[in-house]
């Protein structure tokens, strides 16, 4: 039995749908590696050095919940972590597509991880970093979105590019 899973993703930034996934990874899995990817072709606007400190404060307390950052592939990420699992999360239908192809696709290049999805709670099921970026970016109330440390640092970064 898989006692490790990694969640794998840009997290820029961390949402409160991202937490909810990292609560139900860890309800099935021993260990859950929360895995911040270094894709500068999303352009994020965090560092992976803010991920990951964003990402620990959110998992704060969490027994058997750590999080770290991969350069490269995915898989080869989990054959170093032995972890034999990913997880991804569904949020709408518009989703899958993608998610399945990166599933395939990573399967194709190492048969011996699995991939499975999980659906947040209905409450976060719309949101994207992308959508809180942009709300973000209009000055607006992120309260219900991100925790409160994530919104401050928003609010931040998005003062600094306005001037």
């Amino acid at each position: 039995m898989c006692q490790t899973a990694i969640y794998p993703g840009t997290f820029d930034p961390v949402t409160n749908g991202h937490i909810d996934l990292i609560c139900r990874a860890h309800e099935i899995f021993h260990d859950v590696i929360v895995a911040v990817a270094h894709n500068p072709h999303k352009k994020p606007i965090f560092t992976v050095a803010e991920r990951v400190s964003m990402l620990k404060k959110a998992t704060e307390g969490m027994d058997g919940v750590t999080v770290t950052h991969f350069d490269g592939l995915v898989v080869d990420f989990a054959h170093k972590m032995k972890a034999k699992v990913l997880v991804r999360g569904l949020r709408m239908l518009s989703d899958f597509e993608y998610e399945f192809q990166m599933a395939l696709t990573n399967r194709k290049l190492s048969s011996d991880i699995e991939t499975i999805f999980l659906m947040p709670h209905e409450s976060y099921s719309y949101l994207s970093a992308k959508l809180i970026k942009e709300a973000a970016a209009l000055g607006a109330d992120l309260s219900s979105f991100v925790p409160d440390f994530v919104g401050s640092a928003l609010r931040k970064k998005y003062a600094v590019r306005r001037k």
